[in-house]
C-alpha cells in the first residue's frame, strides 16, 4: 500500500468557469512568461517561436497554480502547454515525483514522455513512461531510483501505487491528457483510484478535445475553481490542415474511391483511420492485394510488435499506416501529407467525431 491514504472524492458541485473572452490573459511571448532561462532554451531548441493559442492561454494560468481545463485536439500544441507548466515548476533537487500524467494509450504516454524530454534537455529532469505492455521490473527499479515525473497509462500508474513503488505525496500537479478518450475507453474507474491518492492539494489539468458530460462530473469532484480555455466547435479546425471529405452512397464504394485518390493526389505517407480491429484488417489485406506497402497497428497486438511496427513507419519505409482511430493518437511523423491535407471518405448517414470519419 502506498504511504498515504486514499483521501475522500470531493462531491460534485457548481464549478466557477472563466471562459475564454473579454479579459482574457493572453501571452504572445515564451519570454515574457518568466521562464527558467534552461527551459528557454530547450524550447527553442524543440523549434518553437512562439505560442499556439491554447499555449498563450493556459500555460500562465497553470504557472499560478490554478486548476485548469483546456479544450484541444492533438496538434494544437496541448501537449507543450502541460509539460511547459510542469517543467517550469519541478525542483530537480528534489529526487521524488512530483508531476503525474495519464493518457489513454501507451503511444500517446511515450510521445508525451519525449516531448517532456526534449523541452527539459537541458532542466535534466528524470522522466518515467509507466505504461502496459512492457515488463512491470523495469517500472519498479526505475520509480525507486526516483524520477520526477511520471507519465502512464491509469491501469499500470494504479498498480504501481497500490504496489507502493510510486510515491505520490510530493506530487504537485495531476495532469489528465485526452480526457474524453480515457472515459470513452473505460478508464473512469481507474482515475477516479488514482485521484483518491493525490495530495489534497494537488492542482488539476485537464484537456480534452470534447467536454461532454462525463468530463464536466469529472471536473466537479476533481478540481477547484478551474480556469476554462474554450474553443469554440467551429474553431477546432487545426490551423494550417485543409479538411476534404468524399461522400459515397455505399460502405462498398469507400475502398474504390480511396484507391482512386490514390492514384490522383501525390501523398508521401499516409495515416488511414478506421473504427475497429477487424476493419483494420480487411482494409490491410485489400491494399496488400493491390500493391500498396501497407503496415497496420491496433491493440490486439503485443507491444514490441506495435513499436516495430511504427519504427518501419517513421523510417519510411511504410507509405501507409492503417489504425484505429485510438490507437493513433501519440503518432507524429513529420512526413506524414495527412498532417497537412486530411482526406476522408465516410458513407452517406455516418457519424463523424472530432472531424474524423467514424466508420
Amino acid at each position: 500500500m502506498a504511504d498515504i491514504e486514499p483521501k475522500e472524492i470531493l462531491e460534485a458541485r457548481d464549478i466557477n468557469i472563466e471562459v475564454e473572452g473579454e479579459g482574457e490573459e493572453v501571452i504572445e511571448k515564451f519570454d515574457d512568461m518568466h521562464l527558467k532561462d534552461l527551459l528557454l532554451r530547450g524550447i527553442y531548441g524543440y523549434g518553437f517561436e512562439k505560442p499556439s493559442a491554447i499555449q498563450q492561454r493556459a500555460i500562465m494560468p497553470t504557472l499560478r497554480g490554478r486548476d485548469v481545463i483546456a479544450q484541444a485536439q492533438s496538434g494544437t500544441g496541448k501537449t507543450a502547454t502541460f509539460s511547459i507548466s510542469i517543467l517550469q515548476k519541478l525542483d530537480e533537487s528534489i529526487p521524488a515525483t512530483q508531476a503525474l500524467v495519464l493518457a489513454p494509450t501507451r503511444e500517446l504516454a511515450q510521445q508525451i514522455t519525449g516531448v517532456l524530454g526534449a523541452l527539459g534537455k537541458y532542466c535534466e529532469p528524470k522522466v518515467h513512461a509507466c505504461i502496459g505492455g512492457t515488463n512491470v521490473q523495469e517500472d519498479v527499479r526505475a520509480l525507486e531510483e526516483g524520477v520526477h515525473v511520471v507519465v502512464g497509462t491509469p491501469g499500470r500508474v494504479f498498480d504501481m501505487i497500490k504496489r507502493g513503488k510510486l510515491v505520490v505525496k510530493n506530487v504537485k500537479m495531476f495532469v489528465l491528457d485526452e480526457a474524453d478518450e480515457m472515459l470513452s475507453r473505460g478508464f473512469k474507474d481507474q482515475i477516479y483510484e488514482v485521484f483518491q491518492y493525490m495530495p489534497s492539494d494537488v492542482q488539476v489539468v485537464l484537456l480534452s478535445a470534447t467536454l461532454p458530460k462525463e468530463v464536466m462530473d469529472v471536473t466537479g469532484k476533481f478540481m477547484r475553481d478551474p480556469v476554462q480555455i474554450l474553443v469554440k466547435k467551429e474553431e477546432i479546425t487545426l490551423e494550417g490542415i485543409k479538411q476534404f471529405y468524399v461522400d459515397v452512397s455505399e460502405e462498398s464504394f469507400k475502398f474504390e474511391t480511396l484507391v482512386d485518390l490514390y492514384g490522383i493526389i501525390t501523398i508521401t505517407q499516409a495515416v488511414i483511420f478506421v473504427n475497429t480491429r477487424r476493419k483494420v484488417d480487411m482494409l490491410t489485406e485489400a491494399l496488400r492485394e493491390n500493391n500498396y506497402t501497407v503496415s497496420a497497428i491496433h491493440g490486439d497486438m503485443e507491444q514490441s510488435q506495435r513499436d516495430a511496427i511504427m519504427r518501419e513507419f517513421k523510417s519510411g519505409s511504410s507509405r501507409v499506416l492503417i489504425s484505429t482511430d485510438l490507437l493513433a493518437r501519440g503518432i507524429d511523423v513529420q512526413q506524414v501529407s495527412l498532417n497537412r491535407k486530411k482526406w476522408t471518405i465516410w458513407k452517406k448517414g455516418s457519424s463523424i467525431e472530432h472531424g474524423n470519419p467514424r466508420g
